[in-house]
C-alpha cells in the first residue's frame, strides 16, 4: 500500500483522480476507516457478469477476513483468487448548500483491491472467526463459544490481502457559490452518527448477566453522544 499520496502513479488503480485533495494513501487512514466499519461491498468479475456482494468483514493485519457458506458459488469464486474490489463508506453529515449544485454529504471512504484466499487449516480458520467476532463488539469472542469443527467445515472463510488501497474524506462545511451567500436560504451542515438502542434479551435467556462488552459498546456511545 502505497503510504505518501506522491507515490502514487498517475496509472496507478487506487488512484484518485475526482477531488484529489480529499485522497489519503497513508495505511494509519485506511486501516482506521476499515476498522470503523462492519459492512463492506465486496465486487468482483465473474465470466463477465460484474457482482457486488454486501458483507460484513473484520480487518485482520493487511487483510481483510470475509466469511460465508461453504456452499456459495460467489464465495468459490473468491477463493480462487478472481481480482476483487471492496468499498466501506461512512456517511458523518448531510451538508445543505444555498443552491441545489452545491448540496453535499460529509463521509469517509475506502477502496481496496486485492485477491482473496480460502483459510484451509481449522486453527487458522477458528482465529479467523473469533477475530471477526471480535471486529463486530470488543472482548465478545472470549464471552461466546467458539466454532465446532462442524461449523467449520461448514463455513468458508477468505483472507483478501490488501494489495493497493486508497481513502476519501470529505469533511467541514457548505462550497456554496459566493454569487449565492445573500440568497434567503438556511445552509449548513446535520450531522449524522449511529447510536445503539437498549439491548434485546432473547426470551428464553436464563440469568445471565449483560456481557462486558455489550456495558463497554453502550457505554462508549453514551460517551459519544
Amino acid at each position: 500500500m502505497d503510504v505518501q499520496s506522491e507515490t502514487v502513479p498517475r496509472d496507478a488503480r487506487h488512484r484518485v483522480e475526482r477531488t484529489r485533495a480529499r485522497a489519503r494513501y497513508d495505511r494509519d487512514t485506511v486501516h482506521a476507516i476499515l476498522d470503523a466499519g462492519m459492512l463492506a461491498h465486496v465486487a468482483f468479475s465473474v465470466g463477465g457478469q460484474p457482482f457486488v456482494i454486501p458483507m460484513l468483514y473484520a480487518r485482520d493485519g493487511k487483510t481483510i477476513v470475509l466469511h460465508g457458506s461453504i456452499a456459495s458459488r460467489l464465495m468459490d469464486e473468491l477463493a480462487d483468487g478472481v481480482p476483487a474490489c471492496i468499498g466501506v463508506t461512512h456517511l458523518d453529515g448531510l451538508v445543505l448548500a444555498r443552491s441545489h449544485f452545491d448540496h453535499s454529504v460529509n463521509y469517509r471512504s475506502v477502496v481496496v483491491f486485492g485477491r482473496a484466499r480460502a483459510v484451509l487449516d481449522a486453527d487458522e480458520k477458528a482465529s479467523a472467526l473469533s477475530r471477526f467476532v471480535d471486529a463486530l463488539i470488543p472482548g465478545r469472542a472470549a464471552e461466546s463459544r467458539a466454532a465446532d469443527r462442524t461449523e467449520l467445515a461448514a463455513t468458508q472463510v477468505l483472507r483478501l490481502a490488501i494489495e493497493d488501497a486508497s481513502a476519501k474524506i470529505r469533511s467541514g462545511g457548505v462550497k456554496d457559490n459566493p454569487a449565492d451567500l445573500a440568497l434567503p436560504y438556511w445552509a449548513g451542515v446535520v450531522p449524522m452518527r449511529t447510536r445503539y438502542a437498549m439491548p434485546q434479551p432473547e426470551a428464553d435467556l436464563a440469568d445471565a448477566a449483560l456481557p462486558a462488552s455489550v456495558r463497554r459498546l453502550l457505554a462508549a456511545d453514551e460517551a459519544a453522544a
